[in-house]
């Protein structure tokens, strides 16, 4: 249970100045490190997204020089380097690819989903003073930010970055950087540091919230009365917990194929055309590794996904004034969500001949997993119905993300199965899925978050202007960048041509050329998803600006509780100070209690103790 008031200020007392490097850099307060997490994880989505934005110049105009504008970006010695009469080589393009995905994936939207919104909300919605372990809080953003500065400062060594793609794959990853002499100083040993470190980090984040959640709930937050939001965080850190041990077990091991002359996925008999056979001791699996690394991949989906569905599941009934449609529904579909998750992991191996038994059983299980994500989805559609709808800026953003993500959703059914898995794989089919989870799935999500809690945050509201300059565009662009995709990669478009098929129409047109055919028809799609990719940088200014200009200069709010929400975090200070809670919270009924017959208002909040005739004796708060 939370602490009691006295308590509370009696802490207060203790640390009523701790100093700026106690207060802002080593904090062990997770509102600050909720801060510190999302301002990280922000930093390196735009350095994410800088790597795009060069590599679909590569795409779109593969004969011309990279322009000022991205090359100015370049230190003279990396631009001379990697770059070759001003354009990527396929060494940098493969480099900035696999990249790009880890630092979107692992350094980006996990950090700001599960770390900054998972680490400044959560306490706050059970009425809990701060985490169960701040200073194991304070280490897990320090081993993430530690983690990911090795990851990116590897683009600084003679190798450059890794180059084998995001999910880094032996035995190419075991073999890669071969010309350095010492291996630890190779951007393929350095990603694999940085990746136990994200993973360590992790961990300490996930055993943390889990027991946060069990243990300091307040008095009277039965399991049925906490917000979706606490429970899709509580999901997310089992998740973590379970899934990412497998991944780090694998690094480790990869890590000593490279540095110690092991071969745990190094095979027997290896070839390459530069070396010839490889003096290895062999008889390691590179299979083992794809089968770790998908058993992670996975479930680090809904890792990613979660926190985005919990931030929207908020939004909704506040700017609907209704409750949560299917609440039960929704949290128990979330509960089969994160098991199905685990045991889905193959339908990205259909490749390796698995064979028909194993594939079948994947291709199920893959099925079923829809099911929870189409309760979920479907709940939040139905709770608009009939919904005295006020379209904030985080509503805008909220109700996007339905489409966007059903979009998604819906593009994942036919790589469930292994007909269509072999014709589709590693083709932009697949990228265009993915990406439409999310870029407009997701992070539409975590952007309705942002403009919804940071009145909550700051004391001020975001810009509206700003607010709407910054999501029109984003939503045409999201679309310009990732539906041609589907199209391209049923036409069979690879994932990985740097030059974007190019080389294909350079071939002779009167040889049996009849790819090159198919790629012709469709290349020109490569221009339009460069250019909406382009645009999609420049409105992301606005929202940049308005972060910033609203932290100074925006409307100020009226109350601890401007949207009139009925969630626990809207009864602290605002922003929150030291210890969240003024008094001790106890909360009297469940989290989405809106438009009731039976009470003047249009909400009321979980920590108003009013006298209903509905009441019954069991409303009554319980202690744990």
């Amino acid at each position: 249970m939370s602490a009691t008031a006295t308590h509370d200020e009696h802490h207060h007392d203790e640390h009523h100045d701790p100093g700026f490097v106690r207060k802002y850099i080593f904090s062990t307060d997770h509102k600050m490190i909720g801060l510190q997490y999302g301002i990280t994880a922000g930093a390196f989505l735009l350095f994410g997204f800088f790597l795009m934005i060069a590599m679909r110049w590569s795409i779109a105009f593969p004969h011309e020089p990279l322009p000022g504008w991205i090359a100015m970006f370049f230190p003279e010695g990396w631009e001379a380097r990697w770059l070759q009469d001003g354009k990527l080589t396929g060494d940098a393009y493969n480099m900035f690819g696999a990249m790009h995905g880890t630092i979107m994936v692992f350094l980006g939207v996990v950090p700001l989903g599960f770390g900054a919104f998972g680490n400044y909300v959560t306490p706050l919605q059970i009425g809990a003073p701060d985490m169960a372990f701040p200073k194991l809080n304070m280490m897990s953003y320090w081993i993430y930010l530690a983690g990911g500065l090795i990851m990116c400062g590897s683009f600084f060594m003679e190798s450059g970055a890794a180059k084998s793609g995001w999910t880094n794959y032996s035995p190419l990853a075991g073999i890669a950087d071969g010309q350095i002499v010492n291996q630890w100083l190779a951007g393929q040993t350095q990603w694999l540091i940085g990746l136990v470190l994200l993973i360590t980090s992790s961990l300490l984040g996930s055993v943390n919230f889990i027991t946060t959640i069990i243990n300091l709930r307040a008095r009277g937050l039965t399991w049925m009365r906490m917000p979706f939001f606490v429970w899709a965080m509580l999901v997310t850190g089992f998740l973590l917990l379970l899934a990412f041990p497998p991944l780090e077990a694998a690094g480790i091991m990869q890590l000593m194929d490279r540095v110690a002359g092991s071969s745990f996925f190094m095979p027997t008999g290896l070839y390459t055309q530069a070396e010839g056979l490889l003096e290895i001791s062999g008889g390691g699996s590179p299979l083992l590794y794809q089968h770790l690394f998908w058993f992670l991949g996975h479930p680090e989906v809904y890792v990613l996904l979660l926190p985005a569905i919990a931030c929207v599941a908020e939004i909704i009934p506040a700017n609907t004034r209704k409750p949560l449609w299917g609440y039960k529904a929704m949290v128990y579909g979330v509960l089969v969500l994160g098991f199905l998750s685990f045991i889905v992991w193959a339908h990205h191996m259909y490749m390796t001949g698995m064979g028909p038994v194993v594939s079948t059983f994947f291709q199920i299980t893959t099925v079923l997993i829809s099911i929870p994500s189409v309760i979920l989805l479907t709940s939040l559609i139905i709770s608009l119905w009939q919904g005295s709808i006020r379209f904030t800026p985080a509503m805008i953003w909220a109700c996007a993300f339905l489409p966007m993500f059903g979009i998604g959703g819906l593009t994942g059914l036919p790589l469930a199965f292994n007909l269509v898995g072999l014709h589709l794989h590693d083709t932009y089919y697949v990228i265009g899925h993915f990406h439409y989870v999310v870029a407009p799935g997701i992070l539409f999500g975590l952007f309705a978050g942002v403009y919804h809690w940071f009145p909550k945050i700051t004391g001020r509201f975001m810009s509206r202007t700003l607010s709407h300059l910054h999501f029109w565009p984003s939503l045409i662009c999201m679309n310009m960048i990732f539906f041609p995709m589907l199209t391209q990669g049923m036409a069979g478009f690879h994932r990985r041509w740097y030059n974007g098929g190019d080389s294909y129409l350079a071939v002779d047109p009167d040889s049996a050329n009849v790819f090159g055919q198919t790629v012709a028809e469709h290349i020109d799609l490569n221009i339009v998803m460069s250019y909406g990719a382009w645009l999609m940088a420049l409105a992301q200014i606005p929202f940049l600006v308005n972060l910033v200009w609203s932290k100074f200069f925006g409307r100020k709010v009226g109350s601890d509780n401007p949207w009139n929400a009925t969630t626990l975090e809207w009864a602290t200070p605002t922003p929150p100070g030291h210890g969240n809670f003024t008094t001790d919270p106890v909360v009297y009924r469940g989290p989405y209690e809106y438009s009731r017959p039976d009470h003047d208002e249009d909400f009321l909040p979980q920590w108003i103790e009013a006298p209903r005739p509905a009441d019954k004796p069991e409303e009554s708060p319980a202690a744990h």
